[in-house]
């Protein structure tokens, strides 16, 4: 998916796997395979109300829509998924169905963009356009924040698969959810720092918690 996470589909797979492992009975078309998916500790995320100047791109802005959440009328959000920006809770000033790997956006409009949760569901081949998309679309200056996942490295050839069970806090609610992905052994903080890097963001912030990453970076010219 590029800006698009099926969360929904993410969250049913999930929850199958975390009752198939506590042992309930599921339907035969619940039950994963033995072996095929590993379920991840949970992840506890914070995210405080960062300060944004005029409007926030936010990359993959379905599913739960946490950013849209936060920053309200500040937001425009786009995904793939018309479902899920339609399903997406919060007020974004606006909803569009785009792709983050061709963004229809003039170059410098924004201020901040954000992608949260979103890398992990997008290509690693396609991680590197995205990051040029989004750095033209900044104006000089704005600032891009990621928050995503540390994939862990396969202890057998069987497995293809992370649950990520999260709880999301944010200044006035948490939520709580899950998302199931293909396992991208070694992808972490630091491959999104070099794509980084080499589209002409500088690093401001790093921040490594357990399971989860969050960056802040900054458009300079």
């Amino acid at each position: 998916m590029f800006g698009g996470k099926q969360r929904r589909s993410a969250v049913v797979l999930g929850l199958s796997c975390i009752l198939f492992a506590a042992g309930l009975v599921l339907t035969a078309q619940e039950r994963p395979k033995p072996g095929q998916m590993i379920v991840h500790a949970k992840l506890e995320v914070v995210v405080p109300d960062f300060p944004a100047q005029g409007l926030v791109l936010d990359i993959g802005g379905g599913g739960e829509g946490v950013i849209g959440q936060l920053k309200g009328k500040q937001v425009v959000a786009i995904d793939l998924s018309k479902r899920e920006l339609e399903e997406a809770p919060g007020e974004p000033l606006i909803k569009i169905v785009m792709d983050a790997r061709d963004l229809k956006f003039l170059d410098k409009t924004f201020d901040t963009a954000t992608v949260f949760f979103t890398f992990m569901y997008i290509a690693p081949a396609d991680h590197a356009k995205v990051f040029q998309e989004i750095y033209r679309v900044l104006r000089p200056g704005g600032r891009l924040l990621v928050w995503d996942v540390v994939f862990p490295q396969k202890t057998d050839p069987a497995q293809l698969s992370v649950m990520y069970p999260l709880h999301i806090q944010l200044p006035e609610k948490s939520i709580n959810t899950g998302y199931g992905v293909k396992i991208n052994e070694g992808q972490g903080a630091d491959h999104f720092l070099e794509l980084a890097k080499a589209a002409g963001f500088e690093v401001v912030a790093r921040k490594d918690e357990a399971g989860w990453f969050h960056l802040e970076l900054k458009k300079i010219v």
